[in-house]
């Protein structure tokens, strides 16, 4: 039996094999998501953002059980930041996640940044892409929490949750503008503190100011593009509890009805394909031109940065030179 048979059929050995081979950028891994990319396009692929602290792993976990309650099976797909020195992922959310191992319909995969801006795995997409063939219905993605950076997130999901923990304040317009324009559902997370109260206040304050312009997803085109009609609920949740937990899992099921009864699925479904297409075009243009080029005159132009005989743009502009007049 093909390993891509025997991982629809639901062999979780198989399963691993296969997003190893992707994560790891194997020729297997490619082929698989080659055979297997027509069983695409069908799972709710939701995204979780926030502040480091804000207690995301632990919301996973107990989201994770109560969509349980509904759906047949869901995925994890957990990005840790990275090992400097392995380049593996260094936290290793499945240990924070133990109670979920024992139950079948869950699978949970971690994998490292490698110091990808965003808080997404160069892989990550890939291994939506094989989840989603696989038949998972719903995918949770928790990302590294780094700031405004994370929007990138925004280019894989559907529904963007963005987490945050009480005490934030004033810090909330001037940190989290750009994830809270892209935050589809936000969640103020251990609001049994008594400051929770205060952090809603300030982040209703600073989202009505954001409104007027309309809720916004990624464009490959523009940084941003408004989407009106969804109003950003702004919810309480007390994860350790399972306090808020029904509230959250009803708000993404009416945010995914919202982007079907509006059209906006297949608009994300569109700014994916294409933000897909030019990821991989970037990543074979670059193995292209480190092959033209050379690593010795790669390695000159560095030099020549580094003497501040050049500045990088007219560094890389010459080294592009010849192969664009051929």
């Amino acid at each position: 039996m093909k390993l891509t048979d025997a991982a629809l059929a639901g062999d979780r050995r198989a399963l691993a094999r296969l997003l190893s081979w992707v994560e790891n950028g194997a020729p297997e891994g490619r082929e698989a998501l080659a055979t297997l990319f027509p069983r695409t396009g069908h799972a709710h692929v939701v995204g979780i953002t926030g502040s480091p602290g804000a207690g995301k792993s632990t919301l996973v976990g107990k989201l994770a059980k109560e969509i349980r309650q509904h759906e047949p099976r869901l995925a994890i797909v957990a990005v840790d930041p990275s090992s400097p020195f392995s380049g593996g992922a260094l936290l290793g959310d499945r240990l924070r996640m133990q109670d979920l191992v024992a139950d079948s319909g869950i699978f949970i995969r971690s994998m490292a940044s490698r110091g990808h801006p965003g808080g997404i795995a160069h892989a990550t997409r890939d291994v939506v892409l094989l989840l989603d063939a696989l038949g998972f219905p719903v995918i949770l993605v928790e990302t590294v929490g780094a700031g405004q950076a994370q929007v990138e997130v925004a280019r894989i999901a559907h529904t963007v949750v963005l987490v945050e923990a009480p005490g934030m304040g004033d810090e909330v317009q001037a940190l989290k503008a750009g994830l809270m324009e892209i935050a589809d559902i936000i969640v103020v997370n251990k609001a049994d503190r008594p400051e929770a109260r205060q952090t809603v206040r300030a982040l209703q304050a600073a989202y009505l100011g954001m409104t007027a312009a309309g809720h916004h997803t990624p464009s490959t085109e523009q940084p941003l593009e408004v989407i009106p009609g969804w109003e950003t609920p702004i919810l309480q949740t007390a994860a350790v509890d399972n306090q808020g937990l029904t509230e959250l899992v009803a708000a993404i099921t009416a945010h995914r009805h919202y982007l079907e009864i509006s059209g906006r699925w297949e608009l994300l479904s569109r700014l994916h394909a294409r933000a897909e297409v030019e990821t991989w075009l970037q990543r074979h243009l670059m193995l292209l031109l480190e092959e033209r080029v050379g690593e010795q005159r790669l390695a000159a132009a560095v030099e020549a940065v580094l003497r501040r005989e050049k500045d990088p743009a007219t560094a890389a502009q010459e080294l592009l030179e010849p192969l664009l007049s051929r």
